[in-house]
């Protein structure tokens, strides 16, 4: 049996806003096994990159708080640690690829001092060794000159080697888990597939599991084992992802499907939007939040808010209707 190596139960993140409390992440559960590729979807704004920053500790506060829950890692409950443990544990064994690389180098620091810093902090190694472990990571993630590429700036690499960089920096201490948080967004397609290759045979190489966030369902088909699909801070379908694309349960990843473009579609076919406009979290609708879009919704939907049930051993979903939903109806 695959070892578990990330478990987060009934997670709750907030956010004290002027409109009220804004509930992120909402009573969010889900695992991660060893080796895993694991992809948690949805729209902007759902709950995706909160949940992300909640693994590692990372929610600004104010005007943020995570109130309840656990996140497990290893064994250990990362909500239990001291900030100085969890500074510890970033990086060592998490790794992060955070949407923007621009945003998150630092512009005035070398790219070699940059991928060096992680060395010597969590792996205690030598100036030089660093800097030497620092050229294996460029040639690593297929940066070509590396000699010449360490001593720039991030202003002076595409869009294409800065995300190299960050993969390679998430990756320079062997981190059992790493979590890419959006991070071919702003790449063209042919880079996006380069960068998605890359992640995944560096994790396979190494043995570490991936979380993938992301609103491309394109991604998850090709990469991902199994896939969480989230809607206004909750969890709402998960399952492997075969299951997913050929038999999807709620009606939000019916119309998450039916919104992406088909090879196999007749051309001049129509794409099928999802009516409607995501709830505002600080006045979500009674029952189910997904209920005012849904074609499938009853009266119960409108009362009550289903939890997540298992259908099967590897399906999971939020929806009373869920026998009664069809991708091709």
């Amino acid at each position: 049996m695959t070892e578990t190596l990330l478990k987060v139960e009934h997670l709750q993140t907030e956010f004290r806003t002027e409109g009220g409390v804004v509930k992120a992440v909402d009573d969010v559960t889900f695992e991660i096994k060893q080796g895993e590729t694991f992809a948690l979807v949805g729209e902007s704004g759902c709950g995706k990159s909160v949940t992300a920053l909640s693994i590692m500790r990372l929610i600004p506060n104010p005007p943020g708080e995570i109130t309840g829950g656990s996140i497990e890692f290893d064994g250990e409950n990362l909500l239990d640690l001291s900030d100085s443990d969890m500074r510890d544990l970033r990086g060592s064994k998490i790794g992060m690829i955070f949407q923007e690389p621009m945003s998150s180098l630092n512009p005035v620091l070398t790219i070699e001092s940059q991928l060096a810093e992680p060395l010597k902090i969590h792996m205690n190694l030598s100036s030089k060794a660093a800097n030497d472990r620092a050229q294996e990571l460029i040639d690593m993630v297929g940066i070509p000159d590396s000699k010449t590429r360490l001593r720039q700036y991030p202003h002076e690499l595409s869009g294409g080697q800065r995300q190299r960089i960050m993969i390679a920096m998430a990756m320079s201490c062997t981190p059992r888990l790493l979590i890419a948080d959006e991070a071919t967004t702003a790449l063209d397609v042919t880079i996006q597939a380069q960068i998605l290759d890359l992640m995944q045979d560096v994790t396979e190489q190494s043995g570490a599991s991936l979380l993938i966030i992301t609103h491309n369902l394109g991604i998850v088909a090709r990469y991902a084992d199994r896939v969480a699909v989230m809607y206004a801070g909750k969890l709402r379908e998960v399952s492997d992802a075969p299951s997913m694309y050929a038999n999807p349960l709620h009606p939000y990843t019916v119309g998450l499907l039916r919104s992406v473009p088909r090879l196999d579609s007749d051309k001049g076919t129509p794409l099928a939007p999802i009516a409607g406009e995501i709830p505002d979290l600080t006045n979500l609708p009674d029952g189910c939040a997904f209920n005012p879009r849904c074609k499938w919704a009853v009266d119960r939907c409108s009362n009550e808010s289903p939890e997540l049930s298992e259908i099967s051993p590897t399906t999971q979903v939020a929806c009373f209707e869920h026998s009664s939903v069809t991708l091709h109806a």
